[in-house]
């Protein structure tokens, strides 16, 4: 059997392994000249690692990603313990932060009394304990916190994260996305020896190995049906999968999908990824690296210190911060060069961290349709494996929910793809 794969991704690269460790054969189609999508590395100068355009963590409970990297023979993941903190601007206009790291920090948190400290726990417990619920679907991640933790509470802890990722959709996302961020989350973090992009060489020489073709810079421009077969740029496959976002198939399936399905896809809406990378001589943030900001003007979602989870020897003794944000695509950030985004944020990360350390290099990435938006209508429309034309399979990261985006949901999506087939 002769199986197409659109996607070099975490996604694409676990169905090519599965796919051709059955014995299919197997071509893995790849746009960039690089595998990995968002989890990919780049090398700064002297960098004995490569380092993530985006940045990425695994959490103790992503066994998928773990229990696939040891079947492949793959043994370099680890884990750490490294601060968490929230960042909020007290009365005099002044930046305070708060350490998040444990259950014990939300009760010596400050800005709740002890009876909304207590109402909060009490429902953060309930959500880690929760299995998955459909009522989680019918109402809003709003509704559910303020009718169950009270509304100071959710205009403290809650109101400015969903601002800070889902824009203007904040007030709409369903509860269950809540439920699935506490019932996921660990304390202990796990990272790839060697950076996330020596996992992805490491699957590309395997699936190599195994017999896959590999056609990287390769654009894919057209998808047509010709009898029980799908072709590929005129190419022919008895089967084929999609790792692609769900916005660039649509468009390169335009006229290979019914109207109607189509259309349902057309309702899904999205936001962009944008990260700015800073390296320093010496950290912006003390201790800490991960960072959310709670502050409603500053124009950007989080900090993350990335060399206080990982080693600043693997960089050359530089220290590397990320300043993350989900932005549509008309947002002003989305069009500024390099330059002008550094300008733009540094007066805000100065402020947050009263710390001026001189910047040697800076990188700006960008993710297009990287945070779907986990609304009502998304819960009607969003893929699954099958799709109306037969033997075309999807399983990309939408199909995550109601679990955040990963790579431990794209091995597991990778994986259970090629069980379908």
């Amino acid at each position: 059997m002769k199986i197409g794969i659109l996607g070099g991704g975490m996604t694409g690269l676990t169905a090519s392994y599965y796919a051709s460790k059955k014995g299919y054969q197997v071509t893995l189609f790849e746009k960039e000249n690089h595998f990995g999508g968002l989890a990919s590395g780049f090398r700064g100068k002297n960098w004995l690692w490569p380092l993530e355009r985006t940045y990425h963590h695994l959490f103790s409970n992503d066994t998928d990603i773990v229990h696939f990297a040891q079947e492949t023979g793959f043994n370099g993941i680890f884990f750490k313990n490294p601060l968490t903190a929230s960042a909020y601007e007290n009365e005099n206009k002044t930046i305070n932060i708060y350490p998040f790291t444990s259950p014990l920090d939300l009760l010596s948190f400050p800005l709740l009394s002890p009876i909304q400290k207590i109402r909060a726990s009490t429902i953060l417990a309930f959500l880690k304990c929760s299995p998955f619920l459909k009522k989680y679907e019918q109402m809003t991640a709003q509704e559910f916190l303020q009718k169950t933790m009270g509304k100071k509470t959710w205009n403290i802890l809650w109101q400015e994260l969903f601002r800070k990722k889902f824009g203007k959709y904040a007030g709409n996302i369903v509860a269950s996305f809540i439920w699935s961020r506490i019932k996921k989350r660990t304390r202990s973090l796990g990272y790839i020896e060697g950076g996330f992009q020596n996992l992805i060489d490491y699957l590309e020489i395997t699936i190599k190995k195994q017999g896959t073709v590999i056609k990287k810079k390769y654009e894919v421009t057209s998808l047509r049906k010709e009898g029980t077969m799908i072709l590929i740029n005129g190419e022919a496959f008895d089967k084929v999968i999609s790792t692609l976002p769900t916005p660039i198939l649509r468009k390169l399936a335009h006229h290979f999908f019914p109207e109607e399905y189509h259309t349902r896809l057309t309702r899904i809406n999205y936001l962009h990824a944008h990260n700015l990378i800073i390296e320093t001589k010496q950290p912006f943030l003390d201790k800490i690296y991960w960072l959310n900001i709670m502050v409603p003007y500053i124009p950007f979602t989080v900090m993350v210190q990335h060399t206080h989870f990982i080693d600043k020897k693997n960089y050359n003794n530089h220290h590397l911060l990320y300043i993350g944000n989900y932005l549509e695509r008309d947002d002003p950030r989305m069009n500024m060069e390099k330059d002008g985004v550094v300008n733009h944020f540094l007066p805000y990360i100065q402020r947050i961290t009263n710390n001026n350390p001189d910047i040697l290099n800076t990188y700006l990435f960008k993710g297009p349709f990287a945070q779907p938006i986990f609304d009502k209508e998304f819960i009607k429309n969003k893929p699954d494996f099958e799709t109306p034309i037969k033997n075309f399979y999807i399983a990309n990261l939408d199909m995550t929910y109601p679990h955040d985006r990963g790579t431990n949901y794209a091995v597991k999506l990778g994986k259970e793809v090629v069980e379908r087939i």
